[in-house]
């Protein structure tokens, strides 16, 4: 009897210890997902509004504030619409602090895998392979983008590189991929200021032939303007509809004169995109969109009805859906280096 308790205590000490093992397991993973969690937010939207489709907005600009537009414009789409949304940032890798001069890693891309929209506002992002394959299998599968401001020019990799998905390049020339994402994917890449850049603003012509076409995307959509400059657009975005154009403004209010000096330019469309080797997807594209323009109550709805459209969901598309943001929303002037130092995600949140 004495030899079995004994073998009783070392069965129940082994058990207990296998116990302790898995639950310090238990704690060591979860405290690995919750590290990694904070380098990206993650919203929710309640049941009763659910409407089942998942948008990750990609952040990473030096100039523009999209660090502070597009937590914005997910908690809208969360709280407001039903959407399920995923805020991904340029994360120093040391400091795990928000970084849009780090142009090397955006980490949480993988949350593209089973998205219905990618909402990107990026700025010559050279990204590491195992980040930027997400993007290449999402186009591939010809699943929606929503390209605002600088993501015309969103990727730039170094001439050496020797990255396979170096011709997402703005500057790229090759014929299957000239100018590389915006160019291919968006329909422009980077041309030039054809405002005056932080003098002249862009006063927002609303297309009155897709207004009688009744495109919801300009369901609700007023008027628009915006302190960013209006984008010089080369390209002459065949197969696009032009839903906005932009005139550029002898001033940086809403109540300065436009500038007639100078010819219009789309500065909102949507049209169909399909990279080698991928389905045919859709875009909605707009060189407005820094943290600031979206003050703007019209550009917001813009954006909101074009979430709807391209996740095929038109038909909800109302002229008084709520656009308002949830909490306040200070946006920064857009500039370099004029980013909030020391923020992490969850300080958007």
């Amino acid at each position: 009897m004495v030899i079995m308790s004994k073998y009783k205590h070392i069965a129940d000490f082994r058990t207990a210890k296998l116990a302790t093992l898995f639950l310090l397991f238990l704690i060591a993973v979860t405290n690995a997902a919750c590290a990694q969690q904070k380098e990206w937010l993650h919203f929710k939207p309640d049941a009763a509004k659910a409407k089942g489709k998942k948008v990750v907005l990609v952040s990473g600009d030096e100039e523009y504030r999209s660090e502070e537009s597009m937590p914005m414009l997910a908690k809208i789409l969360s709280s407001h619409h039903g959407f399920e949304t995923v805020v991904l940032f340029a994360i120093d890798p040391n400091s795990k602090q928000i970084n849009p001069e780090y142009q090397k890693n955006i980490p949480g891309l993988s949350n593209l895998k089973d998205a219905d929209l990618m909402v990107i506002a990026t700025r010559f992002r050279e990204l590491p392979d195992d980040q930027m394959k997400h993007i290449d299998e999402y186009l591939k599968s010809g699943k929606p983008v929503i390209g605002l401001r600088t993501a015309t020019h969103a990727f730039n990799f170094a001439k050496e590189s020797k990255s396979p998905y170096k011709h997402y390049a703005y500057n790229e020339q090759s014929e299957a991929w000239k100018g590389g994402f915006g160019g291919l994917v968006l329909g422009e890449t980077w041309v030039n200021h054809h405002g005056v850049h932080g003098k002249e603003g862009s006063r927002g012509l609303i297309n009155g032939l897709e207004v009688e076409a009744k495109n919801p995307i300009l369901m609700g959509v007023k008027d628009i303007w915006v302190p960013s400059d209006v984008y010089g657009i080369r390209n002459n975005l065949k197969g696009a509809r032009i839903l906005v154009f932009g005139q550029p403004t002898s001033g940086m209010t809403a109540e300065s004169p436009v500038n007639w000096q100078k010819t219009i330019m789309p500065v909102a469309w949507t049209k169909d995109y399909q990279i080698p080797g991928g389905k045919k997807g859709q875009v909605f594209t707009t060189t407005m969109g820094s943290s600031i323009d979206l003050k703007s109550a019209d550009l917001r709805r813009l954006i909101v009805n074009a979430t709807y459209s391209l996740v095929g969901l038109s038909s909800a598309i109302k002229e008084d859906l709520n656009i308002d943001p949830v909490g306040n929303f200070e946006a920064r002037m857009f500039g370099f280096g004029t980013y909030e130092k020391g923020k992490y995600p969850k300080d958007y949140q």
